[in-house]
């Protein structure tokens, strides 16, 4: 296949940038559009300036100009179901990273995130190539997962499917970046620095996302309860995934031979030699996900630990992965990079 035509909208944020600054070394990719109504007319190096000397500026098009074989909607939750019907209606195949259309109950959607759902009668797969690859080969529209989810779900499937375990604690820290390009008060610099901050402790909104993707792949009646922290780091998420085993006869070393088979031939999940522990640092910048430090204690408590980089395989870096599989490129194309350790 030759070069696709690629649209990015809304792409003055951190997952905006994250796609330019993939795409551009991507071997089957032209970047034609970059949209942002308030910087319009702006070369992209001005708010994303690791993109200096890239010839591309932000424009601000109607939603009928804008001709692309696939659209990246990198807009806010509610924003994006406003124009993702006229992308698709221009012919566009369209991967949306805004939660709008991740739940196949849009109830669930309104209870969650307080909106009300104007095109409940689109359908999308859910963009997590590691449970969806078929669907997404023929799919027009993904619904990139959240970042939380990624790590979360990928840290968990192994034993919710083969139904190891009925009741998951997520405790997981993610960098600032995670908040968005806008600055708000818990995201300024003396107030997050130097501390921990846990927030939404029972009611995030990506409480539902998760649970619905491991019962659909899994127990059906699995318990998933999910507490999100901030930490002093940029980028990032490293969740630690509690359970107890329903079994007496099942050892560390079989659950860490489980992920290891389970994940064998996932090119972008890792399944640590050795058993190590994920870090952060090891991830940093790449598509990723790590798992490891596998571990039960006396009480038969299970603990996974799963890594990944918040805005690349947690979003921009996934929503190429899912673009990949969608227009029959090798799925790891433009994504082979490593961590940036340290």
């Amino acid at each position: 296949m030759s070069k696709i035509d690629v649209a990015i909208i809304g792409a003055s944020g951190y997952t905006g940038g994250e796609l330019m600054r993939i795409l551009l070394r991507h071997p089957k990719v032209n970047i034609t559009t970059v949209t942002s109504r308030k910087n319009e007319g702006e070369n992209v190096s001005n708010l994303h300036p690791n993109l200096e000397d890239v010839d591309l500026e932000f424009t601000n098009p109607e939603t009928s100009d804008v001709d692309a074989d696939v659209v990246f909607s990198a807009l806010p939750h509610g924003a994006s179901m406003k124009l993702v019907p006229d992308y698709l209606n221009n012919g566009s195949k369209v991967i949306d990273l805004s939660g709008d259309f991740r739940f196949s109950d849009v109830n669930v959607y309104e209870k969650w995130y307080g909106i009300k759902h104007l095109h409940p009668e689109l359908n999308a797969v859910f963009g997590l190539p590691e449970i969806n690859r078929e669907q997404i080969k023929d799919a027009n529209l993904i619904a990139n997962p959240g970042c939380f989810p990624t790590g979360a779900i990928l840290s968990s499937l192994p034993i919710v499917e083969n139904q190891l375990v009925d009741r998951i604690i997520l405790d997981s820290k993610s960098g600032v970046s995670g908040a968005g390009v806008k600055p708000n008060a818990n995201t300024h610099y003396p107030t997050c620095s130097d501390n921990i901050k846990p927030y939404s402790i029972a009611n995030h909104r990506h409480t539902p996302e998760i649970r619905e993707q491991l019962r659909n792949f899994g127990d059906k009646k699995v318990k998933v309860s999910f507490t999100p922290h901030l930490v002093p780091v940029i980028r990032g998420i490293i969740t630690t995934n509690h359970s107890f085993l329903l079994k007496n006869d099942v050892s560390a070393d079989d659950v860490y031979n489980l992920y290891k088979e389970y994940y064998n031939d996932e090119p972008f999940v890792k399944v640590l030699k050795d058993n190590k522990i994920p870090l952060l640092a090891s991830v940093r910048g790449s598509n990723y996900c790590q798992i490891g430090g596998i571990s039960l204690d006396d009480e038969n408590q299970l603990v996974v630990i799963s890594a990944i980089d918040n805005l690349v395989k947690g979003a921009s870096g996934q929503a190429i992965q899912n673009m990949n599989i969608m227009f029959g490129f090798n799925e790891t194309e433009g994504l082979k990079e490593l961590g940036l350790y340290p």
